[in-house]
């Protein structure tokens, strides 16, 4: 396995499988724990490349184990992998050795962030988990569950319910309503109704469009049309400053106050009122005629 395969993630195409990848990770030498800080320190210093590859060699074991905790959540094992890798490139950019801790203590931890994250985005396009809480609640539920002996998809009852949410310190509502959204994926509207007849239709087939006809828009578009025109005769009554005043106090969004407007026309403010009523009368009145 070269550098840029190590630092970019995996690659699992068809004729690189899984036991091929992990025997060539096995040849990767453990750092101890002067040598790794020693390089650590370097790195964080240079930012040479090659100090990060021996770093991130030396703990791509870490994420197959840490990987293979999450097996149980249905997602393919090389996903899970690629994800825990992005973690452990992250985590290479911002350890800092000079604290005293191993490198691996502190990879672990955005090892675990990136595969959660992903598992998250990819168990339903709603976020099921946006608090710690929540977080906590979706990765230890069903740990919780096989130690109970309950891995099947009834509901939990009264009792372990309460068990559950004194254990994880969440209310018991959100554990309830955590297990049935464990228990729903989202599933494809261009699935098939009828997964074994090739010709079956699909479920998007039978979704109401809520756009209007192009009857109706096409209606719309006339009415439209016909309702602007009518308008624009109406308005045509006006003399230059109605139409102006008219304009400024009824058909702009920071419409002007009369306040406003009297300083721009050197008249009273009631003048301006007194206009902009009368204006409104003539277009009435104009309309009635056309």
């Amino acid at each position: 396995m070269d550098q840029n395969t190590a630092l970019s993630g995996i690659d699992f195409s068809a004729e690189v499988n899984m036991a091929r990848y992990i025997r060539n990770i096995n040849n990767f030498p453990i750092l101890d724990v002067d040598e790794e800080y020693e390089i650590a320190l370097k790195y964080q210093q240079t930012k040479d490349k090659k100090l990060a590859y021996k770093l991130i060699t030396s703990h791509l074991r870490l994420v197959i184990k840490l990987a293979s905790a999450y097996k149980g959540y249905g997602l393919p094992m090389q996903e899970l992998i690629s994800e825990g890798n992005l973690g452990l490139l992250y985590a290479v950019d911002k350890f800092e050795p000079e604290k005293g801790f191993r490198f691996s203590t502190y990879a672990l931890w955005w090892i675990k962030a990136y595969i959660q994250k992903y598992i998250l985005n990819s168990w339903s396009l709603v976020k099921i988990g946006t608090t710690a809480a929540q977080k906590k609640l979706f990765f230890n539920l069903r740990k919780m569950k096989s130690q109970l002996n309950l891995v099947d998809g009834r509901d939990l009852s009264d009792e372990t319910l309460k068990h559950i949410a004194d254990s994880l310190s969440v209310g018991i509502q959100d554990v309830k309503d955590m297990n049935n959204r464990m228990h729903s994926h989202d599933s494809s509207l261009n699935k098939l109704c009828n997964d074994g007849e090739e010709d079956s239709a699909e479920w998007m087939d039978f979704l109401a469009d809520s756009k209007p006809s192009p009857e109706a828009s096409m209606s719309y578009s006339e009415t439209y049309a016909y309702r602007k025109k009518l308008f624009s005769q109406a308005l045509s009554c006006l003399n230059k400053r109605e139409h102006d005043i008219l304009y400024k106090r009824r058909m702009l969004d920071n419409a002007f106050t009369l306040d406003e407007l009297s300083k721009v026309y050197g008249i009273s403010k009631e003048r301006i009122r007194q206009i902009e009523l009368n204006s409104i009368r003539k277009i009435r009145k104009n309309l009635s005629l056309i």
